[in-house]
């Protein structure tokens, strides 16, 4: 079942399975919710700024409204994280991942790299919307295997204080909250998850003749202060809106159950992306991988050669680049802060947020068109070393 077929029947079938038993743990749950959604947003921000200007308009159409949408993914999160009174923190020592970071896809997981625009890039960000379902109840989750990931050699799980900090740190992502030996099979399957235990502890809630969902209405995000232009922010107050937001952030990536539309007639992003590795835009009644609309021209080689995963130690040789470096991350860590706060009861510093976000395009440009020294052949690029 999907999240957004939860949504239907949230009140028939609600409390199915849930591993989430305590508010405690659905906090902890959104909190990685968000942390999820916003490890998406530097590969696709480095990718994005590292296009020619005035080239490759349809590929930079197309990565800045899915960046987009994801802040609205975050926002949707964070009013669903409010409403059942937890605390959304932006700020929290990593929060932002050290790239590269691991994402679940089925069986494997792939690595997320920061990098310019290129088929190796388009080829991650597929993968990350990829739809994904797992075949049975209990392929939903598995064991972590730690050889696989380079991690152990003899398929043993690190020791606890490896394990804690894998799970702190966001050096992979996916992973069972409080339990890192065990991880989800997508990022689908990690929403579902959240699903089953609102609807688990709002029904033993209300048996108590309570609710789960005590937050401060004030603390919610509406569409006043934030448009994205391809879905509205839903304002959680109960369980049938929580379910909703949830449901819009997965069809959103995936697709309604693989649909290249979603239930608000916007293309979904794996089939955004897709455009771009086929090469024309998708219109109404196509069949998925198979798009009808006008030609889409990508030229692979309009391209900054940004270094990938680029470190600060990357440029002690260029102290005037490395000093460029650092000012970007900090106007990125004011940023993620405006938005902390935004969430945090001051809704309409998202309008402020917007306005930091023009700041950080800025830096970007200026990082990402210098060429490097002692790096033949690449440019220097926003290292989100927060």
């Amino acid at each position: 079942m999907s999240v957004s077929e939860s949504v239907s029947v949230a009140e028939q079938e609600p409390s199915q399975g849930s591993m989430i038993q305590t508010i405690e743990e659905l906090h902890e749950y959104l909190y990685k919710g968000l942390q999820l959604e916003h490890a998406t947003l530097p590969p696709y921000l480095t990718a994005l700024y590292s296009l020619h200007p005035g080239k490759n308009s349809d590929a930079w159409h197309v990565i800045r409204v899915v960046a987009v949408e994801e802040m609205l993914h975050l926002t949707l999160v964070a009013n669903v994280l409010n409403a059942v009174g937890g605390t959304p923190n932006l700020t929290r020592p990593g929060f932002v991942p050290n790239y590269p970071t691991r994402l679940p896809s089925g069986p494997d997981y792939f690595e997320v790299h920061l990098r310019p625009f290129s088929r190796e890039a388009l080829d991650t960000f597929l993968k990350i919307e990829k739809p994904a379902q797992a075949a049975s109840e209990k392929d939903r989750v598995v064991p972590m295997d730690w050889v696989a990931l380079g991690l152990m050699s003899n398929g043993s799980a690190p020791p606890p204080d490896t394990l804690a900090e894998l799970e702190e740190s966001g050096a992979i992502l996916g992973l069972v909250p409080g339990e890192p030996t065990q991880r989800f099979g997508s990022i689908g399957e990690f929403y579902e998850e959240i699903v089953r235990g609102i609807n688990h502890l709002e029904d033993q809630a209300r048996e108590a003749g309570r609710t789960i969902f005590t937050g401060d209405p004030a603390r919610q995000v509406t569409s006043e202060y934030f448009y994205s232009g391809g879905g509205d922010v839903i304002k959680v107050t109960g369980r049938d809106t929580a379910v909703a937001a949830l449901a819009l952030v997965a069809e959103q990536g995936e697709g309604l159950h693989g649909a290249i539309f979603d239930n608000q007639d916007e293309i979904a992003h794996y089939y955004r992306f897709q455009q771009l590795e086929l090469g024309k835009y998708y219109q109404k009644g196509d069949e998925p991988g198979d798009p009808s609309g006008p030609a889409l021209h990508v030229d692979w080689d309009a391209v900054y050669p940004v270094k990938p995963d680029i470190k600060l130690a990357d440029l002690e040789g260029d102290p005037e680049v490395l000093a460029a470096a650092k000012g970007f991350n900090q106007s990125y860590a004011t940023f993620l802060t405006s938005v902390n706060l935004a969430y945090n009861g001051q809704p309409e510093l998202l309008l402020k947020a917007v306005w930091e976000m023009f700041s950080i395009r800025d830096s970007m440009n200026r990082l990402i068109r210098n060429p490097l020294t002692g790096h033949p052949g690449a440019n220097a690029g926003p290292t989100f070393e927060l």
